[in-house]
């Protein structure tokens, strides 16, 4: 788990952002550990290619320099790949590539000892992108059903630990020579070191796994976040806790605020669980709707004549929270 603190932090940094297609709320907290080595970024349109959307989060290890240099310039490395245009799914994974080869080469970080997992999802002309190397995760929600858009990298699955094996490593207790807890990083150098290999058949590669999916109006939200999160709660209860807590007409930062509130131990001696560092980003899909849509449509099930004329179940304002009603009456 790494060194604690005697007390957790619970301080957190929030945002929220907004068009006509998303909600998105942000939240990070530093909890039992010595540092912050977390990083993330949500851009609702990409500066070099307007209306493309871009979310991420990045887990830091052993510093945070690798996932603060990723959350400010890896969605530039995309952009940049000549690829881009044509194959999306290309390009990331190329990108990743890229971005390691700049901090290692031309940034000079060979000898650092920091790395950090990377979760990103872009979205263009109603394309779902979304890349993964290490175990932070991202997942959607349908119609009130997880969608899951990553997979973890963790040692000891079998394509990972035969490629730590060809690349000249081992796994130890679940861990790259029983060091690391993961097996796809950005940085973590130390393990990139066979020339004989390619950049992704290393023990630890920046090689990612990417996932694609087409948006429609049946989905309601995507959640990005750091293992922090996902050691504590599965895929369908961070699902459902959002989900809920949508309905009762809370907004994206509060949620990401009260799911680490949920998360974290209560004291040190937990085994590593809820006592990491915690970042969660909150994508909110508003489909040039408002929020009281999504809202209205994450709400409890409502009787038969609380129902509109769409079939959707719409509750009376009477029977929800203040914020609830605040939500309703956005615009």
């Amino acid at each position: 788990m790494g060194q604690t603190l005697s007390e957790p932090v619970t301080a957190k940094e929030s945002s929220y952002c907004q068009n006509e297609l998303y909600r998105v709320g942000s939240s990070c907290m530093q909890g039992w550990r010595i540092n912050m080595e977390d990083s993330h970024t949500h851009i609702l349109s990409l500066p070099d290619d307007p209306g493309t959307s871009f979310f991420a989060v990045y887990d830091g290890h052993g510093g945070a320099t690798v996932a603060q240099y990723a959350g400010k310039h890896l969605h530039k490395f995309i952009l940049k790949r000549p690829e881009y245009s044509e194959n999306i799914e290309k390009a990331l994974k190329q990108a990743f590539l890229d971005i390691d080869y700049e901090m290692l080469y031309n940034e000079s970080w060979g000898e650092q000892m920091a790395g950090s997992t990377a979760v990103v999802v872009l979205i263009k002309n109603n394309h779902l992108y979304c890349a993964n190397a290490g175990d932070s995760r991202a997942v959607a929600c349908i119609n009130g059903e997880v969608e899951t858009l990553s997979m973890d990298h963790k040692p000891n699955n079998e394509a990972e630990t035969k490629r730590i094996n060809e690349g000249g490593g081992w796994v130890e207790f679940n861990r790259v020579n029983g060091n690391l807890a993961l097996s796809r990083a950005l940085g973590d150098f130390v393990f990139k070191r066979n020339e004989n290999k390619k950049p992704e058949e290393q023990i630890v590669t920046a090689y990612p796994d990417v996932e694609t999916r087409t948006i429609s109006s049946e989905w309601e939200f995507l959640v990005l976040a750091c293992d922090g999160i996902w050691d504590v709660m599965s895929n369908k209860e961070v699902i459902d806790f959002c989900r809920t807590r949508i309905g009762q007409g809370m907004y994206p930062e509060e949620i990401c605020e009260d799911l680490m509130n949920h998360c974290l131990a209560p004291d040190c001696q937990m085994g590593g669980l809820g006592g990491d560092n915690m970042t969660v980003v909150l994508v909110c899909f508003l489909h040039n709707k408002p929020y009281s849509e999504l809202v209205a449509r994450c709400a409890s099930p409502a009787t038969p004549q609380q129902r509109n004329t769409n079939g959707t179940a719409t509750p009376s304002q009477a029977s929800l929270s203040p914020s609830a009603r605040c939500a309703l009456n956005l615009k």
